[in-house]
């Protein structure tokens, strides 16, 4: 099996943004920072939210629309690890902007 693991650094107040992923489990671990996860079979209803702070994990199955959001007074540092693959291999992507450009022409 093969899996891609991603670096993200959320700035206070942002977010990695509302997303959901058909075929792809996800697992975050929070290194440093605090937030807000959001999770939920639909986007209207995320029905599961806890805080988070460092050392945390979280582990998200496909399916679930979820997002997490800073709440501290600093940036939220983690890794998140994608099965299978959620992101082309080698890529860096600065902004999220960039990143769900990138994504689109990902076949998953």
């Amino acid at each position: 099996m093969s899996f891609t693991l991603t670096l993200m650094s959320i700035n206070v107040g942002d977010d990695i943004g509302l997303e959901v992923h058909p075929n792809v489990d996800q697992f975050i671990r929070i290194e440093k920072g605090q937030g807000l996860v959001k999770m939920g079979d639909t986007k209207h209803n995320l029905d599961f939210q806890r805080n988070v702070c460092d050392d945390f994990a979280i582990f998200i199955p496909a399916g679930k629309w979820h997002n997490i959001i800073n709440t501290g007074n600093k940036p939220i540092k983690l890794y998140s690890i994608y099965a299978p693959p959620n992101h082309p291999h080698g890529i860096v992507q600065q902004t999220k902007p960039i990143e769900h450009t990138v994504e689109k022409g990902f076949n998953y």
